[in-house]
């Protein structure tokens, strides 16, 4: 069960420090340059130390169980979440809906996600959040990349297997499993860049968010876009996962993920393949900016359902 008074401090945290990432680029401190090289940092090291700490508890049975069980989980979701894609924003055409397509296939569950579940449930719950986003990369590289371009699965083998965070957990697994012990200060440098993880996520979103124009989140695609990636996606897992009576731990670390805002990749695919950035950058601040508010209220309800 999720601890209230914590997940308040957690938001309360996370607002504090995309407020930073906010005045940091007003003032130039971070220019889009800098955000784009802060962002490959969090991928390409900060967030795979975060990944390998969060393999390195006792291995047992249930805990297999239930790995496998968010792997399961999340294996549905990203069956599921093309086809709505495809169906729920009829009328919507060609560069837009490109971006909306993706936005709804990709979440920001890693950049965004990784944090909040350490927050919520502690390095378990980022165990099973490693494991919830491996079929969502794989989705990412492929039907997601679709969705901007016409080429068709090359390389996307590849990509999966080189990502940084998916080597992370193939190192993790093996560290979980033969519950092998690194030397003292390896682990202190792997412990204290994972450290770094939230705060520079969080500083980088900010980063994203101080672009945002009010007249540009004003739109109906993007309010109905919110709704459909922020509640309802969260509220179908919850159900389903309640349905199959799985264990606290992981409904709430699937909802919360599920829950989470357009992915900042949408944007930055959406610039690369000349399709409509501003619409993409508009998604995800103001997806960003809502799940603020949409995740404890998804707390509140896993409590009471």
């Amino acid at each position: 069960m999720v601890d209230m008074n914590n997940l308040l401090n957690l938001q309360c945290t996370i607002i504090l420090l995309i407020a930073v990432g906010v005045i940091l680029a007003k003032l130039g401190i971070i220019t889009p340059t800098g955000r784009k090289s802060l962002t490959d940092l969090v991928i390409d090291f900060i967030l795979p130390c975060n990944i390998i700490v969060s393999f390195m508890i006792e291995f047992n049975t249930q805990i297999l169980i239930s790995c496998l069980a968010v792997f399961l989980v999340s294996i549905g979701i990203q069956c599921v979440v093309p086809f709505m894609g495809h169906f729920f924003y009829p009328g919507t055409k060609g560069k837009r809906l490109a971006v909306l397509k993706y936005a709804t296939i990709v979440s920001n569950a890693g950049f965004l996600g990784n944090p909040i579940v350490l927050g919520m449930y502690g390095s378990t719950g980022l165990l099973y959040a490693s494991i919830y986003l491996i079929p969502q990369r794989i989705v990412m590289w492929s039907e997601g990349v679709a969705c901007f371009t016409s080429a068709k699965g090359r390389g996307i083998i590849k990509k999966v297997l080189t990502h940084p965070c998916i080597i992370a957990v193939e190192i993790g697994i093996v560290f979980m499993i033969t519950q092998v012990s690194l030397p003292k200060g390896i682990l202190d440098a792997i412990k204290y860049s994972s450290n770094c993880n939230t705060a520079l996520c969080m500083i980088v979103i900010g980063g994203i968010l101080s672009e945002i124009q009010l007249n540009d989140i004003l739109d109906k695609q993007i309010l109905w876009f919110t709704f459909v990636r922020l509640i309802l996606i969260p509220i179908v897992v919850l159900v389903v996962c309640r349905l199959l009576h799985l264990e606290d731990l992981v409904t709430g670390v699937c909802t919360v993920l599920a829950g989470m805002p357009a992915a900042a990749t949408t944007a930055i695919l959406a610039e690369k393949y000349e399709s409509d950035s501003k619409f993409a950058v508009s998604i995800v601040c103001f997806s960003t900016l809502v799940s603020l508010v949409t995740v404890p209220l998804l707390s509140l309800l896993m409590m009471y359902v």
